[in-house]
């Protein structure tokens, strides 16, 4: 890794958690999943855009570590497109600083659009596969204000932490596997009736979707207690100590979202590379 790459990855680190969605393991996995699932047509026009060294899930974190770059553009423009906030379970739109659904809009149009730039087409793809992902990330379909969960202080097995925190990374990473063992675990879990069943290319039914396992998330949440044999500190509060039953219960929502989200990815990519692209103007 050369230094100008290994500044950026250490910058990225240290970027808040309510940034980010899924973290890295979360939005590979559904990258890598979306991969068996492309027609020949869609994987040939991804190649072509990314050229033959960059996978899907190497580019499923791009939008995320860019945050690192310096300059408005990535320092404040782009933040909102990583999320969609609204109070219910209705989406009403995009606020006039966009947010997840009005990008993904946006950057599947310049991928369809015949005089886009390579380079263009190449952020344009990268941020769909990574949009895709945030969209299925229940907490980054938040309720306004809340930096979705991050403003939810809890402990995780002990440790203090906060609800982003633990949909991110902590339960994604909690089993320790690789992504790439994580994806065919999950992978070898979806029926041909899954399939079909969540083969659906529009973004607002999954904002939907994932603003009713929103407000479960927060309805699971249990009360907090004094761990036994302690006493509280003047101004401390009592917090919800998530652990084994919280995993076993939740888990297997996460892991289902995964799913969805690479089968879903798929379903998009290969509905915008469907038809053949119109011909560039002279």
């Amino acid at each position: 890794m050369n230094a100008r790459l290994f500044l950026l990855a250490a910058a990225a680190a240290l970027i808040p958690a309510p940034a980010l969605a899924w973290g890295k393991t979360g939005h590979r996995v559904i990258a890598a999943i979306a991969e068996t699932e492309l027609s020949g047509l869609a994987r040939a026009h991804i190649e072509q855009i990314l050229g033959p060294g960059e996978s899907l899930d190497e580019a499923a974190n791009w939008p995320d570590e860019m945050r690192s770059a310096p300059g408005k553009y990535w320092q404040k423009t782009t933040v909102p497109w990583h999320y969609v906030d609204f109070n219910g379970l209705v989406y009403d739109g995009p606020p006039p600083e966009g947010d997840a659904f009005e990008a993904l809009n946006r950057f599947s149009l310049v991928l369809r659009d015949p005089n886009s730039t390579l380079t263009d087409k190449q952020a344009a793809l990268r941020f769909i596969v990574h949009l895709v992902g945030d969209l299925h990330q229940p907490l980054h379909v938040g309720r306004p204000g809340d930096e979705g969960g991050g403003k939810v202080s809890l402990l995780f097995f002990g440790k203090p932490t906060n609800l982003h925190v633990v949909w991110d990374s902590g339960m994604p990473d909690n089993e320790q596997l690789s992504f790439t063992e994580l994806a065919a675990k999950l992978e070898r879990h979806i029926s041909p009736q899954d399939v079909v069943r969540w083969w659906d290319i529009n973004p607002r039914d999954w904002i939907t979707e994932s603003a009713e396992i929103r407000e479960q998330i927060y309805a699971g949440l249990p009360a907090g207690r004094v761990p036994k044999g302690n006493k509280l500190k003047k101004g401390q509060k009592v917090l919800p100590d998530l652990g084994y039953e919280y995993v076993f219960n939740f888990q297997p929502v996460m892991e289902r979202q995964l799913q969805r989200g690479g089968v879903r990815l798929a379903a998009y990519l290969n509905a915008l590379f469907a038809q053949p692209a119109p011909l560039p103007r002279r």
